[in-house]
């Protein structure tokens, strides 16, 4: 099974996207922001990452550069999904290393479609 760590300041985002991902046979797992999802990958490392921008502690955009320097980091498929839609944000984040860019609001066909598109399904 594959898994996906979910990272979102967003209690009620969080909850949703896990319903969508384990419906789509996801193994999940959550963080708050970014310094805690760090902290997860180190533990183990996802399959998959569906990161939000504006978070406190760490934002995505600073936990991405930390990820794709760890040992293994490279690996995760990272999908940013943020309201942050301008093309000044997704040049950044591609350039930062994400694989993905979705926007807020979302839904399962979205997540279903990009995941696809990108081999995790």
């Amino acid at each position: 099974m594959k898994s996906c760590l979910i990272v979102d300041d967003s209690k009620v985002i969080r909850m949703v996207a896990r319903k969508i991902l384990q419906e789509l046979e996801f193994e999940t797992e959550e963080a708050a922001d970014g310094q805690q999802a760090l902290d997860a990958c180190k533990a183990k490392m996802p399959d998959a990452i569906l990161l939000d921008w504006n978070m406190p502690v760490m934002n995505g955009i600073e936990f991405l550069t930390e990820l794709r320097a760890l040992d293994g980091g490279g690996e995760p498929v990272v999908v940013f999904c943020t309201t942050e839609n301008d093309i000044e944000h997704i040049q950044q984040a591609i350039e930062s290393g994400a694989n993905e860019y979705i926007m807020k609001p979302f839904d399962s066909e979205i997540i279903q479609s990009k995941f696809s598109q990108l081999g995790l399904l």
